[in-house]
């Protein structure tokens, strides 16, 4: 066995975006193993989506049959046996859905494996990285049987280039399916609640936590966040007061988060909120705590005032702009 598969994840035509952090994850482990990166989606009319990064896999392979229109646990399943059977990849990564949650189990049973859910990181090796007790623990997983290997990886850990909306070709492959095998039906499709704000698609979000002091404080924050163009966000303490929305929270009971720059303004940086915006690429933190952890993670950090430092900080950009 050898090479690297990503079940990527489409629905009606449209891609779930944690698709692409799976694939970047698959490329990372390829490029470990000297290996080569191979993707699959499942479905049916396959051949017209877009999106996929150009010059990143070797082969995409659409896995369609008409049992597969509506997704079915069983369908998938069974589905994916056959392909990972056919070009037997030696690692098998999704995106950690929802969806995948519910089928990838079943699917490394069937090859006497198990699903290394979760993961957060890949070392040499390969090891896998999951982390416990809501982040303040990491544990380290390596396959040491025979067969594929089966991984998930957490949303906003690996970066996904941004991709042109552009179509490649790609393999039929038909797994034979009968009726029969479906045994569960299609229900009605899984919906978040509904949120007016996608923290997850934000380029820039200043994040408030308890260091504000009150509710009506927060102001200068919005203020800010505002002048940067930025989603203003929150750690638990301050939605659990109900000084601003449950879905503006980030953190392990909150959104995943993956900007190229994240403010934290006044969050001490409790692991569980960590843990929900551990995949940003640029990390500030305002603290007057010289010894808060929030500085441990920040790639640059500020120690003093808030209340004097964000209305100066936010002056400075409204200036820089005009």
């Amino acid at each position: 066995m050898s090479g690297v598969l990503v079940v990527m994840e489409q629905r009606a035509g449209t891609w779930n975006k944690m698709s692409f952090e799976a694939l970047a994850a698959g490329q990372q482990l390829a490029a470990k193993l000297g290996t080569n990166v191979s993707a699959a989606v499942v479905g049916s009319n396959l051949q017209a989506l877009g999106g996929w990064p150009s010059g990143t896999i070797g082969t995409a392979y659409a896995v369609e049959h008409a049992l597969l229109k509506d997704y079915t646990a069983d369908g998938y399943v069974a589905a994916l046996e056959q392909l990972v059977k056919t070009f037997a990849p030696a690692y098998v990564l999704f995106p950690h859905t929802y969806q995948v949650r519910d089928f990838a189990p079943a699917l490394a049973t069937r090859f006497k494996q198990v699903l290394i859910s979760d993961v957060i990181a890949i070392h040499d090796g390969p090891v896998f990285v999951r982390q416990l007790l809501q982040g303040k623990l990491n544990a380290d997983y390596k396959q040491t049987g025979d067969g594929p290997c089966f991984v998930s990886v957490q949303a906003g850990t690996f970066r996904a280039e941004e991709t042109q909306n552009t179509a490649i070709a790609m393999e039929t492959f038909a797994p034979t399916l009968e009726p029969a095998q479906i045994r569960n039906q299609p229900g009605e499709l899984f919906r978040e609640s509904a949120q007016t704000v996608d923290l997850s698609a934000a380029p820039v979000i200043v994040s408030v936590g308890r260091g504000i002091g009150e509710q009506e404080n927060i102001g200068i924050v919005e203020e800010l966040a505002k002048a940067l163009g930025a989603e203003l966000a929150a750690s638990r303490p301050i939605c659990d007061n109900g000084w601003l929305p449950m879905e503006r929270q980030v953190g392990s009971s909150g959104q995943t988060v993956s900007p190229k720059l994240y403010l934290a303004v006044g969050i001490s940086g409790a692991i569980q909120h960590l843990v929900g915006m551990k995949g940003s690429k640029a990390v500030i933190a305002i603290n007057k705590d010289e010894n808060a952890p929030i500085f441990e993670v920040a790639d640059y950090g500020v120690v003093g005032d808030l209340f004097e430092i964000v209305p100066a900080l936010t002056k400075a950009v409204l200036s820089a702009k005009s």
